[in-house]
């Protein structure tokens, strides 16, 4: 199943894209810790679901934070990548990558892209309009806007 279509079946499933309230609605935990540097991480003990977030950023970053370890929690739900860029060798761009796609996918939908079909935005500025960053935007699937 393509990222999109893993975004339809939950956005249908639970009539929202809010990622705190998808997780919620999963049972995944959220805990805001003070992370430093670090944004945020996705776990599972114990067949309980985490995702963390880093307690300093602001309600915009948590939002995109969420929505991008939810993404890990569907798409990657046994990973645990924070070990794996530690003590491997194995490369977790691909699950990056997916799971930026699927922040983006979620917390930009093509409605609200074909609300902004009349102006003159771009998709940098819509993305920026809805919290996501500038560099990850790009992920977004929008050849059926053009």
């Amino acid at each position: 199943m393509q990222v999109k279509e893993v975004i339809q079946s939950l956005t249908q499933k639970h009539g929202t894209n809010d990622p705190f309230e998808i997780a919620d609605r999963n049972n995944i935990l959220l805990s805001y810790e003070p992370l430093g540097k670090i944004l945020g991480y996705y776990n599972m003990y114990k067949r309980v679901k985490f995702i963390h977030i880093n307690q300093n950023l602001n309600e915009i970053g948590q939002r995109f934070v969420c929505a991008h370890e939810l993404g890990h929690a569907v798409l990657h739900p046994k990973a645990n990548t924070p070990f794996l860029k530690r003590n491997t060798l194995f490369s977790v761009e691909r699950m990056e990558v997916e799971a930026n796609t699927f922040a983006v996918e979620l917390l930009l939908p093509d409605e609200k892209i074909i609300e902004y079909s009349d102006s003159n935005y771009t998709l940098y500025q819509i993305g920026e309009m809805h919290g996501i960053p500038r560099e990850i935007v790009t992920l977004k699937s929008i050849e059926s806007f053009f």
